[in-house]
């Protein structure tokens, strides 16, 4: 905290230096003069002059006790005034002189200590000063001097009017940059007039010389129109020599042109014809060679494949043929063996029929016993309850009477007897026709 506070002592003492210093320094521009006046406020002398009682300072900087000095800027810069005077010449003729003064404060302290007691306070009134200044010392000197002297001699005019008025510009501290007359008039045409007879010689002389020059410049128009005539003759002569001798090569280059068409002609139809033998003809050629051979060969391949075709056809009918002739070996062959089989199965049931007839009818009964028993069956289909008597044997009859009554199981009898009897016959045919079979083979 010390520390800190000892810092911003610090910084409080040099804003507040640098706030004096501003407030007591100050500093004249190089187109300005300070002058200071007040409680110590004294110059040296300079060049022989004593204290001015007030100091100057131009192009540095001093210091201005606030409240007990008090500072001045004197503008040291240039400055402008215009003059306007009406007076009268030597000759008596009224004139009307426009001009401008172009004048400064002087840079040395005399000068500028003048300026200061006459203008500090007062700068704008310069130019009201110096205007009356000059126009006085103007129409002094104007009325010693002719309207001739003031038209052709304007640098004396201007040169005894600084002289005249230097003393006093001293004593106001001011110096003369420049005069300048711009503008000389007159209200009665005196210096119009003065320049009329000159006008007038120059106007005739004007007027001579642009005759002789238009005479002259006739003359050397007439020449130069001969000569453009000749030159334009000429020029069509020759241009006309040039127009022949360029219809001339024209008519040859188009001669030469037509030529080489002609030639590039021919060459472009030999070219072309050399092309389409080479491009069309050739080929065509080729091509139609090709599709010739093309089309023979593509005709012995039918031929080829057409004998092919039908040796395979022939070859398969004669495969078909022998498989045909074999199959019908085969199957007359089986048909043979079937029929011998089947002749020899008759012999075999006929002869087991003859030797034993029971035993066959007892296996046809047997072998179709489900069919007598859903027969027999049937017949008391329509029975509610029955009562059987003597067991066994009062089944037995009751079965033997069922069949009876209902007749299936005789006539299936009777059937199988039949069917016995028709074999036992047909086995004496069937004996026969397996020996005629072996009387065939």
């Amino acid at each position: 905290m010390p520390i800190a506070a000892a810092a911003i002592g610090v910084v409080v003492v040099l804003i507040v230096l640098i706030v004096l210093f501003k407030m007591v320094w100050r500093v004249a521009e190089p187109n300005e003069a300070l002058i200071i006046s007040g409680l110590g406020a004294r110059s040296k002398p300079v060049a022989g002059v004593d204290s001015l009682g007030f100091k100057i300072v131009t192009g540095k900087g001093t210091s201005v006790l606030p409240g007990f000095q008090v500072a001045r800027r004197l503008r040291l810069g240039s400055r402008a005034a215009n003059l306007e005077v009406k007076c009268v010449t030597q000759q008596g003729i009224p004139v009307r002189v426009v001009g401008v003064v172009i004048y400064k404060v002087g840079d040395d302290f005399v000068s500028i200590a003048n300026a200061a007691r006459r203008f500090l306070e007062q700068q704008t009134s310069m130019d009201d000063a110096i205007h009356e200044l000059f126009t006085g010392h103007l129409r002094s000197i104007i009325g010693n001097l002719t309207v001739e002297d003031l038209i052709l001699n304007r640098e004396r005019l201007t040169s005894e009017t600084r002289n005249s008025a230097s003393d006093e510009m001293s004593k106001l501290g001011l110096v003369v940059d420049s005069l300048q007359i711009q503008e000389i008039d007159d209200e009665t045409g005196y210096i119009t007039n003065i320049g009329r007879p000159h006008a007038a010689k120059v106007a005739a002389a004007a007027r001579i010389a642009e005759a002789e020059r238009d005479q002259e410049a006739t003359r050397r128009e007439q020449e130069a129109a001969r000569e453009n005539a000749a030159v334009i003759r000429d020029t069509q002569i020759k241009k006309a020599e040039y127009e022949g001798q360029v219809q001339q090569a024209a008519q040859q280059a188009r001669q030469e042109v037509i030529l080489k068409e002609t030639r590039n002609a021919e060459l472009e139809a030999e070219r072309t014809e050399k092309r389409l033998e080479s491009e069309v003809r050739k080929p065509a050629d080729a091509r139609a060679y090709e599709q010739v051979k093309l089309a023979e060969a593509e005709r012995e391949e039918r031929i080829a494949y057409a004998q092919a075709a039908a040796t395979e056809v022939q070859l398969k009918a004669q495969r078909e043929a022998e498989a045909t002739r074999i199959l019908g070996e085969a199957q007359a062959e089986a048909t043979r063996q079937k029929g011998l089989a089947e002749a020899e199965a008759i012999q075999a049931r006929a002869r087991a029929l003859a030797e034993n007839q029971e035993a066959v009818i007892a296996q046809q009964l047997a072998e179709k016993w489900p069919e007598i028993v859903e027969a027999g069956a049937k017949v008391f289909g329509n029975v509610d309850n029955m009562v059987v008597l003597n067991g066994a044997e009062g089944v037995e009859d009751m079965l033997a009477k069922a069949l009876t009554l209902g007749g299936t199981g005789l006539g299936l009898a009777r059937s199988l007897l039949n069917n016995m009897g028709g074999q036992a016959t047909g086995n004496s045919d069937n004996g026969r026709l397996p020996a005629a079979a072996d009387q065939e083979s």
